[in-house]
């Protein structure tokens, strides 16, 4: 592990590195909020991850920020190291495993956010691993870190009987 550990640095770092250059719209990328934000990019600027540039315009100054070298390749590292471990809870669901899949998620559960961030998962084989340990993916990870796309039952109608019809998620198709 390179000097980075919070799972949200990496999220606003690879928001910044897919060409979200403007502070509002990383705070909205990322979700999270501008103050939090502020602190995590001091944070990346201070370890040379960003680099931000005040551009003067006719309209005033505008604040850009880039990912650098670095942070660029701090980024492919996680996301690389991301593809592995998903690599591994995928063969553990596979092999049937609940106490193995389990610990696991248990293990994992503060990167989870960051790989549905950055799409290294199958929603779907996700969502059945779940399924298979009898619990909801709100468990794990925060609505707000849910794919847009889909609403994994976090409305607080999931408790109780309504999980019983083999799965309990519902997708919005937006039909």
């Amino acid at each position: 592990m390179t000097g980075m550990e919070e799972p949200k640095d990496i999220i606003v770092l690879g928001a910044i590195k897919n060409g979200t250059k403007k502070f509002d719209k990383i705070a909205k990328a990322a979700k999270i909020d501008p103050k939090e934000l502020n602190e995590i990019l001091e944070k990346l600027e201070e370890r040379g991850f960003i680099s931000v540039e005040e551009k003067k315009s006719f309209f005033g100054k505008k604040v850009e920020i880039q990912v650098t070298e670095k942070g660029s390749s701090e980024v492919d590292q996680r996301v690389h190291e991301l593809q592995e471990k998903w690599g591994t809870m995928s063969a553990i669901y596979k092999s049937g495993d609940k106490k193995k899949l389990k610990q696991h998620l248990d293990d994992n559960k503060s990167i989870l956010p960051m790989m549905m961030f950055f799409g290294v998962m199958d929603i779907m084989m996700f969502s059945m691993m779940f399924s298979m340990l009898g619990m909801s993916m709100g468990d794990y990870v925060p609505a707000e870190s849910m794919p847009e796309d889909m609403d994994a039952g976090t409305d607080g109608a999931d408790a109780g009987a309504g999980d019983m019809d083999g799965g309990g998620f519902d997708f919005d198709i937006g039909f």
